[in-house]
């Protein structure tokens, strides 16, 4: 799955879409890719001259995955567009169960999300992801996402 498929999924837009390619899923997990340019807006200031990605973009990562997952086999909506489908704030955030941090990850090359959907419960999902940066595991990670009204993001 390209850029233009995801964003079709998410309404997440550069410089804060943090999905750039899908390599694998299915109803229950799904594999992305983030290829970093090295201009990414999040390091400039983490740290100057020695740039780490934020823990909180490797979830925000893990988490518009788990969206993409989540909107294209379970949205409420038939063939959802986030250009154009109105109603529905699909995948939002909930909660962090849990983050493990294993080691630094550098901006550059590929980062990739392994996610699981572990439970559903109506509108609420439950996720468990491993990143990986050069094939090794860069960070464990479990929390929840949930399908909402738009109203409560345009405060309609």
């Amino acid at each position: 799955m390209n850029k233009t498929q995801i964003q079709e999924l998410l309404h997440h837009r550069d410089p804060y879409l943090m999905v750039s390619e899908v390599t694998k899923s299915n109803e229950n997990e799904i594999e992305s890719l983030k290829t970093f340019s090295g201009d990414e807006f999040f390091v400039k200031g983490h740290f100057p001259n020695a740039p780490v990605v934020p823990g909180a973009m490797i979830q925000e990562f893990c988490t518009q995955s788990a969206g993409v997952l989540i909107t294209k086999y379970h949205s409420p909506v038939k063939d959802y567009n986030s250009n154009k489908t109105k109603g529905w704030a699909l995948g939002v955030l909930n909660k962090v169960q849990g983050a493990k941090y294993l080691s630094i990850v550098k901006p550059q090359g590929d980062l990739k999300a392994k996610v699981k959907l572990i439970d559903k419960m109506d509108n609420l999902f439950k996720f468990s992801a491993e990143v990986y940066q050069e094939d090794e595991l860069k960070a464990k990670l479990k929390f929840s996402l949930v399908n909402i009204s738009d109203d409560y993001l345009t405060g309609e």
